[in-house]
């Protein structure tokens, strides 16, 4: 293959990033990884993001190999509610500002060095950017010094793409089946490359840890669900089940953290009614503060967390739990599923996007929306320990291949393919 690390440049464009008001969902999580493990495998990287407007506009990681480029900080400061507050007028900046930065100060001094770009973008944000650096790319005579690539995790704004345009400018890919078959919709048929984890999610949480938050909960059934609030993500589900469980005399307790959208209200009244006490919590900071939080709210059945939750205490809750729901109806690739088996926990998917996950070897699979379905499989996860485990220690030899460096691998193998393509000059 004909990208090698010290003459090829990486180019991420993505709206979400690794700072907190960039977060929304799983796409920041995968522009930070992404980036990462492109610079730890010796690329130049550059991350461009909606960013926190407070910190500094442009930012080195890993020993100078990662550039954080926090776009468009101008709009960010009047729109303080995170990266998707003021949305329009920021797609229309970054689409004005971003595109000739990109060529002027990344593509056109690679092309002098005698190196490539990789441009990949991502969601429906940077579609049209992707066309925009494609024509300035052409008008430039760079268009043979990079590749451009285009990802969607999701089906967010399809309407908004002209299909035919971004095709004509960018190799299309996707993260799972699931979506490739829901790209055939629209009229493109892209390529499947997917989603990864940092080898770092593998590490076991500390055994005690995960002893003292088990016997902290005291539940029969300890479970945790984490996303945003929105239908596709089977909350309504979640509660129903969970009251089921509860009516049938097991203590169950549920600890949720959703996000700010409507929808959450729906979730907390559906829970009431099915006669589960909600209580709210600022989420806790270390494995101290998690544990006071279930003495805390010693009577709540669900505690519903309403603070950025760290990264560092997920990995204990995922293994402390007897299940961590990440049940959606509609879930392009399942990136909680996979960080669950990588922490030795033990997932409950969809069975839609989630490739990875197979039903009766390495997670509980759901094939309908009806919340009996999620209640028999709780119960057997209880009254079956065994089985349980055998799922926990294959979804753990899973994660293993979908570490980013097995993806990169395969990122490598398709631009081969996106270069020959677009016409690009290969290096030797």
């Amino acid at each position: 293959m004909t990208f090698p690390a010290d003459s090829t440049i990486f180019a991420v464009l993505s709206f979400e990033g690794p700072d907190v008001y960039s977060q929304a969902g799983g796409l920041g999580v995968r522009a930070k990884e992404l980036s990462r493990a492109l610079a730890s495998a010796g690329y130049e990287t550059h991350l461009f993001f909606l960013g926190d407007p407070d910190l500094p506009a442009e930012e080195e990681a890993l020993d100078g190999r990662l550039r954080l480029h926090r776009w468009g900080q101008w709009l960010s400061r009047s729109h303080r509610g995170g990266v998707y507050d003021g949305e329009d007028v920021k797609v229309v900046d970054w689409n004005r500002s971003l595109p000739s930065y990109l060529v002027d100060h990344l593509v056109e001094p690679a092309a002098r060095a005698g190196k490539l770009m990789v441009v990949l973008g991502e969601e429906w944000h940077t579609a049209d950017s992707m066309r925009l650096i494609a024509e300035a790319l052409f008008y430039r005579g760079l268009r043979d010094r990079a590749v451009i690539l285009w990802n969607a995790n999701n089906t967010f704004g399809f309407h908004r793409i002209n299909w035919r345009e971004l095709e004509a400018s960018a190799t299309l890919t996707t993260v799972s089946r699931y979506m490739k078959h829901r790209m055939w919709e629209v009229g493109v048929n892209p390529i499947v490359i997917p989603n990864g984890i940092p080898a770092a999610a593998l590490v076991d949480a500390p055994a005690a840890d995960v002893s003292a938050l088990r016997a902290a909960a005291g539940a029969d059934l300890l479970l945790f669900k984490i996303g945003r609030f929105d239908p596709d993500k089977r909350w309504i589900m979640a509660m129903t089940a969970a009251g089921l469980l509860k009516r049938q005399g097991l203590r169950v307790r549920v600890l949720m953290r959703g996000g700010r959208e409507p929808h959450g209200a729906d979730v907390l009244a559906h829970a009431a009614t099915h006669g589960l006490v909600v209580e709210d919590s600022r989420s806790p900071q270390d494995q101290a503060s998690l544990l006071r939080l279930f003495k805390t709210h010693a009577g709540a059945d669900v505690v519903n967390l309403v603070s950025f939750l760290p990264e560092g205490l997920l990995g204990t809750l995922y293994a402390a739990s007897d299940a961590v729901l990440a049940n959606s109806g509609h879930e392009p690739f399942g990136l909680v599923g996979l960080e669950v088996m990588a922490a030795g926990g033990l997932a409950v998917t969809g069975s839609t996007g989630e490739d990875y996950a197979e039903p009766f070897r390495n997670a509980v699979v759901l094939e309908t929306e009806d919340p009996l379905e999620l209640v028999g499989a709780l119960r057997q996860v209880r009254s079956q320990p065994a089985w349980a485990a055998h799922l926990r220690a294959n979804g753990r030899a899973t994660a293993r291949e979908f570490t980013w460096d097995h993806v990169l691998d395969q990122l490598r193998y398709w631009l081969d393919l996106a270069a020959l393509r677009q016409g690009v000059e290969r290096l030797s």
